[in-house]
């Protein structure tokens, strides 16, 4: 029978072979490249622009998921009980104690970025904190604090990288051909190489996404198996999220960019059916979270 050991444990598997799958796609994706224009160059310039995205975003994606978010800093004095919740569970995890924010939202909801444990910072919005009861709070905030004991804030900001860079080179490929640059190969050869570029770089951006939103939603799982070993509560964590779908409404500040780093959907509750929006979608549907969590 599956447990929730036996649930991270699968969930780190396939997160890391998600991973490896995006590092192929994009090395294809200069390979491909600097074959068909014979610039070997080219394949250099896009793994050097990829290092400095990843830089960048790795010192300033913090900051910048705050920004975006309209999250407040808050003290001790200012929320005490969340403060204790967070102080304890951390010395629990074994991790320093994150900065805290408050946003102004009637939405429950809460995410936690930052570059590793020692630069981290969970936020958590209005409404969370007005409808969710001591052991539910604790089992989102165990959540939170799971995604930076298990360093998803890296793995989540690789996985917009690469997702932004594959679009980025396919928009390239695409617009050199439009304004009539073309492989050296004038025969047969290279008619069929731009034909296979031009679909290659239509659905590499496409496919990238989607890894993109597997891998989002394999963290959370992962997460929501942490959080729950971490307060060895698991209904705490699932009568939360039952909330949260119960509320369903959308947050009033949203932004595309940092949704996967919600505990749920900042869109609300979706109309699509579960097949097409689970697939599309930046968390797994709450109802199978739930039954992971329970041991359904």
């Amino acid at each position: 029978m599956a447990t929730l050991y036996t649930q991270q444990d699968s969930n780190i598997r396939r997160t890391w072979f998600l991973m490896t799958g995006f590092f192929i796609l994009v090395i294809a994706l200069g390979w491909f490249f600097s074959y068909y224009y014979q610039n070997p160059d080219i394949l250099i310039v896009f793994a050097l622009f990829s290092v400095v995205m990843n830089v960048v975003s790795y010192w300033y994606s913090d900051t910048i998921v705050i920004a975006l978010a309209g999250a407040k800093p808050i003290e001790k004095k200012d929320a005490p009980d969340l403060y204790n919740i967070v102080e304890n569970l951390s010395i629990t995890a074994g991790i320093p104690m994150p900065k805290l924010f408050v946003i102004t939202d009637p939405s429950p909801n809460a995410f936690a970025t930052g570059r590793d444990p020692k630069h981290a910072s969970v936020a958590v919005t209005s409404g969370l904190l007005q409808i969710m009861d001591k052991n539910e709070l604790q089992g989102v905030l165990a959540h939170e604090l799971s995604h930076i004991g298990n360093r998803d804030m890296l793995v989540s900001t690789v996985a917009v990288v690469l997702a932004g860079f594959v679009s980025i080179v396919a928009d390239i490929f695409l617009r050199s051909q439009i304004f009539g640059f073309r492989s050296r190969e004038n025969n047969s050869e290279g008619g069929v190489l731009m034909i296979v570029g031009l679909v290659f770089a239509i659905l590499a951006p496409i496919f990238a996404m989607l890894i993109q939103l597997a891998i989002s939603r394999k963290r959370e799982y992962l997460a929501d198996a942490s959080g729950a070993l971490l307060t060895r509560y698991p209904e705490g964590l699932a009568n939360a999220l039952r909330k949260i779908q119960q509320y369903g409404q959308p947050m009033q500040r949203q932004s595309s960019a940092i949704a996967h780093l919600y505990i749920a959907n900042p869109q609300g509750s979706g109309k699509f059916s579960k097949a097409i929006g689970g697939l599309l979608s930046t968390h797994p549907p709450i109802e199978d979270r739930i039954k992971a969590l329970m041991g359904k």
